[in-house]
Parts: C-alpha cells; structure tokens; sequence
C-alpha cells in the first residue's frame, strides 16, 4: 500500500513538472542578453533578432521544439555573420534549452575555433537534431573535434558539413565517427574536398553502420581515372540495407563505374534516391540503369543531369519505364544532350507509366515535337505544372518551352527564411523522400 501510495505520489510529481515546463516561455532573448554582459561579448544583432522572434513563437512544443535559422545567406534583411565568439555566446544559452531541436548556421564566419565550441555544446546537449553549418570556414582541425563529439552525442541525427574544406584527414575523422555513432541519419559532406582515401573510408564504414540513411559524398578531389571509388560505393550497396539516399555528384564516373553500382543495385533493396548528376556517363552507361530499372522495384529518384545521355539513352530509360517499371516516381536528365527524339520518347512513356510523376529535361534540344508533346502533358494533367522544370507558352501558333526553377533539390543551398517550403511538389526531393524533418 505504501509502495502504491510511492508511485502514485510520483506519477503526480512528474506530471506537475511536465506542465510547468510545457508552460515556460523559452525566454532565449534575455538569457543571451544577460551571457554577452557575463562573457563581455558584444551582442550580435541578427542572433538577437532571431532569438526575439522565437520567444514570440506559438506554435513551441515539448515534442517538436524549433530551429532557429540564423544562415548567413539571409536575402531579406542585411545580417552580421555569425563568429566563433558569437557561437560561444549562443552555445552557453542553449545548452539546456530543451525547446530548440535544430540550429541553422550557414553561409556565416565560423573557422576551426567556432568548431570546439560546437564540439562541446554537442558534448553536453542532448535535445539537438539538426545542426547545419553549410559553407563556414571549418578545416581539419575544426572537423576532428566534431566528428569527435559525436562519439558521445546521442540526439543529433542530421549534420551538414558541405562546403568546410576539411580535406581527406578531415574525412577520416568522420569516417571513425560511423564507425561509432549509432544515432545519426543525414550527414551532408559534400564539397569538403576529400580525397580517394577517406571517401574509401567512409563507405567502408557504411557497410557496418545501420543508422545513416542518406549521405552526401559530392564533389571529391579525385585524381585516379580507375574508379576505384565507385567500386567501393558498389561493395558497399550489396551489404547496406539501410541507406535510402546516396549522392555521387562530380565523381568523374563513367559507364564501367555506373555498371558496378547497378549490379550491386540489383542486389540492394533500400536504396530509393540516387544522383549520378555531372558525371561523365554517356548513352552505353545509361542503358546499364535502364536494365537496372526492369528488375528493379525500389530506386523512387534518379538523377542523371549534366550527363550524356543523348536520344539513345533516353530511349533505354523510356522502354524500361514505359514497360517494366512502376516504381520510379522522379527523373532528372537535365543537360544530357537529348534531342526531339529522345524526348518524345519520355513522354510517351508518361502516357503508359503512371507512377512517374516528375521529371526535368532543361538544358536539352527541344524541337517542336517536344513543346508540343510536354505541352499536352502538363495540359491534360498528366504532368502537374510543380513537377517539372518547363513551362509551354504560345509564340504565332507554335509552342515553345519556357524553364521553371523547379527540381529535384531546389532548396539544397537555400531555403526560406520565414515559414516552411510550402510547395514541396516543386523540390521532388522532399515530396517523395525526406528521409529527414528539415531541409
């Protein structure tokens, strides 16, 4: 009876304590106000604005919390970039702020020493799930203590590192850290200049790890022409079933590369979107993924822009999606050198196959024949009008194609300051797979 009399005591202790947090006001403005007197910072005028604006914020939750967008790349008011003093300054007021999940730092000044600050706070924060620190100046040494932090972080589960230069011994660092963290789900290393010995690394290590979902390994430093890259990734995709997202942008992959990543996607049932953008994979290349697309039922995008598909390519990819495939939900030959016939051909296969819903063809030769036949798509409703990169307009009785700044990843560098992306049928890649909340 006592023990009962215990627990109820308790049950009631606990939920007295959840309502007075749920009804505690963040206050985040003050307490920064108060840690840049106590630290004898000056205050940064644009971190103090966005701390304003989410104390103002309603919509706070227990359960989903806030991020706080401080991008530097801000295009609505001017901004002072954010230093490694201001991150000091704004990790000590949210070290135990239970309310913010996610933290926005793109585009801003933070160098090797803003690094160990946002190396201790992931230490001691257990609330952050997001942290994008996109385009700062963040180098070796600033990525070894992150990636070092986040042996011990248990919560964050999307991390951006693109565009620091952390090199190929940065790359390391992370490679060890997936060989340990068991949380994280996005890591976004595209940009950082790594070389063909980390990159090695890291899909090695994703053979083990069963908790990234997508990764991001664009634009390495590659000097080999023997892909021996691409035949890692491949080994790789036999043994991962987790990875749903995989991005080998500018990875100097030709037609022998794409035909050992479709055998090991014949075998692979997780992957559902793979960029193959601005490689150097030509029509022979393409037929390989056409194959792959017959017998294939779980790739959903595929990105094949700034390739050399040509008409021959096109057509392979249009038979298989026409005939056999019903999974394939987004496409993208944007640049592929791809003429009327070629096409014509993709839209034909949008007549028959009714689960491919995007696809975008700028950059190529649109003839007549194209206006018209991607015209009678969008008119008939085959093609929603936020599913694909052209827009036909009438010039004295011809159709003409007009481009739209829709894509597969239109809000990769960029998003909205204010509010949510409203439209996610425009940026294909957070309508079909979001493996991740933000952007």
């Amino acid at each position: 009876m006592v023990m009962l009399l215990g627990c109820l005591n308790n049950a009631v202790t606990l939920s007295f304590v959840f309502q007075q947090v749920m009804s505690v006001r963040p206050d985040l403005h003050q307490r920064y106000v108060a840690t840049c007197q106590n630290l004898g910072q000056p205050e940064n005028p644009f971190i103090a604005h966005v701390l304003q604006e989410a104390d103002k914020n309603d919509k706070i939750s227990w359960t989903k919390g806030i991020t706080l967008k401080i991008a530097g790349n801000n295009h609505l008011v001017p901004v002072q970039r954010v230093t490694g003093d201001d991150l000091q300054v704004l990790a000590s007021v949210l070290c135990n702020s239970v309310f913010v999940t996610g933290l926005d730092l793109r585009f801003n000044v933070l160098t090797d020493a803003g690094a160990k600050h946002m190396a201790t706070f992931l230490q001691e924060n257990s609330t952050l799930r997001y942290l994008n620190l996109m385009f700062n100046d963040i180098g070796t040494s600033g990525a070894e203590l992150i990636a070092r932090a986040l042996h011990r972080n248990e919560t964050l589960l999307y991390l951006r590192m693109t565009g620091n230069k952390i090199g190929n011994k940065g790359g390391m660092f992370f490679a060890s850290m997936l060989q340990i963290n068991s949380t994280l789900e996005k890591l976004d290393l595209g940009d950082c200049d790594m070389a063909t010995q980390c990159l090695i690394a890291i899909v090695t290590a994703l053979t083990q790890n069963k908790s990234v979902k997508a990764i991001n390994l664009n634009r390495p430093l590659l000097y080999s022409q023997e892909e021996d890259t691409t035949v890692h990734v491949a080994l790789m995709l036999k043994n991962n079933f987790s990875l749903v997202e995989l991005h080998l942008c500018k990875h100097e992959m030709k037609n022998f590369g794409v035909e050992r990543l479709c055998e090991a996607l014949y075998e692979n049932s997780s992957l559902k979107y793979l960029d193959l953008s601005c490689n150097k994979i030509s029509r022979d290349g393409v037929k390989f993924l056409g194959e792959l697309l017959k017998r294939n039922q779980t790739l959903e995008i595929l990105d094949l822009g700034a390739n050399r598909a040509e008409d021959d390519g096109a057509i392979y990819l249009s038979e298989a999606l026409a005939l056999h495939n019903r999974t394939l939900r987004a496409l993208s030959v944007v640049s592929n050198n791809i003429s009327g016939k070629g096409l014509v051909a993709l839209s034909d296969a949008m007549k028959t196959n009714m689960e491919l819903s995007y696809i975008y063809i700028w950059g190529n030769k649109f003839d007549e024949a194209t206006c018209m036949a991607f015209s009678e798509l969008i008119q008939t409703g085959r093609l929603k009008p936020n599913c694909t990169d052209v827009e036909p307009y009438e010039v004295d009785g011809h159709v003409h194609l007009a481009e739209l700044s829709h894509g597969l990843r239109k809000h990769y560098y960029w998003t909205p300051s204010y509010g949510e992306v409203t439209n996610k049928d425009a940026n294909a890649s957070l309508a079909i797979a979001a493996v991740s909340e933000h952007l």
